[in-house]
């Protein structure tokens, strides 16, 4: 029983000041109530931190866009983890992409010049597809999750601490109107108890009203002194809480340096991905344009230019493949053998071929009848033939 008196007074003083508290808000937004102002510098402290909040909450979600432009996707991998359950592993849009071109290249041939290709753009695609999946993780670890921690942690105590300093701010307004009101009700009652009245009784019934006023401004003014008491404390817990927006700002820079990191080594992996994919391409034989494996017939020394040229790559990022120096055509019309630098690293696609490795020299020398981008080379007891445009001759 004692414990519902109690329950039921807490649940009296409750409404009591949330009644008191609802009529000093509605009369401040009527203009018929004074609201005490917060100081500048707590002023300032709030809004840089809403300000904080809004520009996390939109960087945060346009990264998410950025990482997995996949709507579906992304409601997906919220939902499992709101659920606190791994979502399952799928092939992203490059892995999947490289899948199908290893898949085609196999069923085409791999001895096909098309078929070869698919296959190479296929492995090239994939290893693109590990490299962004390995940038989502990263930058979800170092760069998503501190933000989200933000909004979800740091900002969710600022928010109800701040809604609190509000609360204590309408309960010290609401005294100070109580007591404005008491002191002047007691100087009313006081006039008129200086006034001439007849009858005992009359004077009796004034000096009643009067005690039972002072006391109750007596009441008013302790009830003051306690509600600006809770306002200074609330509004000084709330002033360190946004001081820590500025060590917010300082992580959040760290977080976005080693997105920036994880963005770079990203870009650097997919562009030495397509170099090397480019070499590869860039050394398949002019015949392999007829994707079969017919041999055509060997070009005349009068078109070989022209050939050259053809297969010559393009520049990539500022850097720029050049053709063969035409000191090369030379060793075509030599019969005996010429030392050339190696210009790039090339992977050997068949025992017919001789791997290379950039800067070292070997020896080369014709054949009747190769094709004519390609030339004979020897490395000790290694030979095969090797493409003239990752070669430059020494004299």
């Amino acid at each position: 029983m004692n414990i519902m008196d109690f329950n039921v007074k807490k649940l009296a003083a409750d409404a009591g000041t949330f009644l008191s508290r609802a009529v000093q808000f509605t009369e401040e937004k009527l203009g018929q109530a004074e609201k005490t102002e917060l100081d500048a510098h707590l002023e300032n402290l709030l809004s840089k931190a809403e300000c904080t909040k809004i520009w996390t909450e939109k960087i945060m979600k346009q990264t998410e866009v950025l990482l997995q432009p996949n709507p579906n996707a992304r409601i997906e991998e919220f939902v499992y983890e709101k659920l606190d359950r791994k979502a399952p592993s799928r092939l992203n849009n490059p892995e999947l992409l490289g899948q199908y071109m290893i898949d085609a290249g196999t069923e085409f041939g791999p001895g096909t010049a098309y078929g070869n290709a698919l296959i190479k753009c296929g492995e090239t695609q994939k290893r693109i597809g590990t490299a962004d999946r390995e940038l989502i993780q990263t930058s979800a670890l170092n760069f998503l999750t501190p933000l989200r921690n933000f909004i979800e942690g740091d900002y969710k105590t600022i928010a109800k601490e701040r809604k609190l300093l509000q609360n204590k701010r309408l309960d010290l307004d609401a005294a100070k109107t109580r007591l404005k009101k008491a002191k002047a009700a007691e100087a009313r009652n006081s006039q008129l108890n200086s006034a001439r009245l007849e009858g005992d009784n009359i004077m009796v019934n004034f000096s009643y009203m009067l005690n039972f006023l002072h006391v109750k401004w007596l009441k008013s003014e302790q009830e003051l002194r306690i509600t600006q008491s809770e306002f200074d404390r609330q509004a000084e817990i709330t002033r360190l809480l946004l001081e820590g927006i500025s060590s917010t700002h300082a992580h959040h820079l760290r977080c976005l340096n080693d997105f920036v990191e994880a963005q770079m080594t990203y870009y650097a992996q997919c562009y030495q991905y397509m170099l090397d994919l480019q070499k590869q391409l860039g050394s398949f034989p002019s015949n392999y344009l007829c994707n079969n494996n017919q041999t055509s017939a060997t070009p005349t020394p009068s078109v070989l230019p022209n050939v050259i040229g053809s297969s010559a790559m393009a520049s990539t990022s500022g850097l720029v493949i050049t053709p063969p120096p035409a000191n090369l055509n030379d060793v075509k019309e030599y019969n005996g053998s010429r030392k050339a630098r190696v210009l790039y690293d090339y992977d050997a696609a068949n025992s017919t071929e001789l791997s290379l490795l950039a800067d070292e020299v070997i020896t080369v020398f014709s054949v009747v009848g190769m094709d004519s981008d390609w030339l004979m080379g020897e490395r000790g007891n290694q030979k095969g033939k090797v493409p003239i445009t990752y070669l430059e001759l020494l004299n």
